[in-house]
C-alpha cells in the first residue's frame, strides 16, 4: 500500500516515481566490449583491443594490418562526460578526431552517433554471440547511406588465438 501511496503522489506531483527509475548509463555497463577482438578474416595484428571500464573511461585502440604493414590504426575512447552523458571519442590516422554520443544501450549492442561529422554518422557495436563481436560504421554519403562491418572475434591478447 505506502508503494501504492508513493507512485500515486509521485504522479500527481510530477515526481519520478520508483519503479520507472532507472539508472543512468555509466562505462561499466560496456564491460562486454574489453578485450582483444581480431579482425575475421583480416591479416593477423589487425583489430581492436579495449581496456576494462575503470575511471569513467574505457580505452581502445584499432589497427589494420597489411601485407605485414600496419596501413590504419585509431586510438579510442568511450568516457562518461561532466553532463553525464557517455561519449566515444576517436581520433584516427591522419584524421582529426570525432566525438560520438551514446545513443543506444542494450546488454548487447552499443549505439553512438554523430549526424555533423562527414562519415561515420554512426558508430555500432553488436556481441553477436559470445566471442563474436560486429563493428558497424554508418552514415550518408553524397546522399547514399552506406554502412561498413568489421566483424571481430574474441582473442586472447598476447596469443591472439581465439579465447575459450
Amino acid at each position: 500500500m505506502k508503494v501504492f501511496i508513493t507512485l500515486v503522489a509521485s504522479a500527481l506531483i510530477g515526481l519520478p516515481s520508483v519503479t520507472s527509475a532507472q539508472e543512468p548509463a555509466s562505462v561499466e555497463d560496456l564491460a562486454w566490449l574489453a578485450g582483444c577482438w581480431a579482425s575475421v578474416g583480416g591479416e593477423a595484428g589487425s583489430g581492436e583491443q579495449w581496456t576494462v571500464p575503470a575511471g569513467k573511461t574505457m580505452l581502445g585502440v584499432s589497427r589494420t594490418v597489411r601485407h605485414s604493414e600496419t596501413v590504419e590504426y585509431e586510438f579510442l575512447q568511450i568516457r562518461e562526460t561532466a553532463a553525464g552523458e557517455i561519449e566515444y571519442v576517436a581520433r584516427p590516422s591522419g584524421q582529426t578526431g570525432a566525438a560520438f554520443l551514446l545513443v543506444r544501450l542494450s546488454e548487447r549492442e552499443v549505439v553512438f552517433e554523430n549526424p555533423d561529422h562527414d562519415f561515420p554518422q554512426r558508430i555500432i557495436y553488436r556481441l553477436i554471440a559470445e566471442g563474436n563481436l560486429e563493428a558497424s560504421i554508418e552514415g550518408e554519403v553524397n546522399g547514399e547511406t552506406r554502412t561498413v562491418d568489421f566483424p571481430l572475434r574474441r582473442v586472447d591478447c598476447e596469443s591472439q588465438t581465439p579465447s575459450p
